[in-house]
């Protein structure tokens, strides 16, 4: 007999074996980065609405000035859906030499099933007035 004819297919069985794990870990790296993406983005979504609110709020602790500072975190991260955020902050007002704290949460969807569903957040904070 000759020794090639008793291997053969054996290369597509040990093809077989392992491509699953392959596949595993691509699925695996491809859900992290997305993560990962989100995670950033919330980050300094959190931190454009701290910025807006110490500048722009006179800490009369009007909504007027928390509602826009939650669009302009809206507006920095456009490549998630704002209507899903979620906004807190340690005050709705900002007043001189307290520290605002916002914190933004989002429920983040898995693409290729390989993970659970998983809620990010991103948070900042900074001194008011100064």
């Amino acid at each position: 007999m000759i020794p090639w004819r008793m291997e053969r297919g054996a290369a597509a069985v040990e093809f077989a074996l392992v491509v699953p794990v392959l596949l595993l870990l691509l699925l695996g790296i491809i859900e992290f980065g997305r993560a990962y993406n989100t995670q950033i983005s919330l980050t300094h979504a959190a931190r454009e609405t701290a910025r807006h609110m110490v500048i722009h709020d006179d800490g009369t602790a009007s909504a007027t000035a928390w509602t826009a500072a939650s669009a302009a975190g809206r507006n920095a991260a456009p490549a998630l859906k704002g209507s899903d955020m979620a906004f807190t902050g340690t005050s709705t007002k900002c007043t001189a030499g307290s520290m605002l704290t916002v914190t933004i949460t989002y429920p983040l969807k898995t693409v290729t099933g390989v993970a659970k569903d998983m809620t990010l957040s991103g948070k900042a904070a900074m001194r008011c007035g100064g």
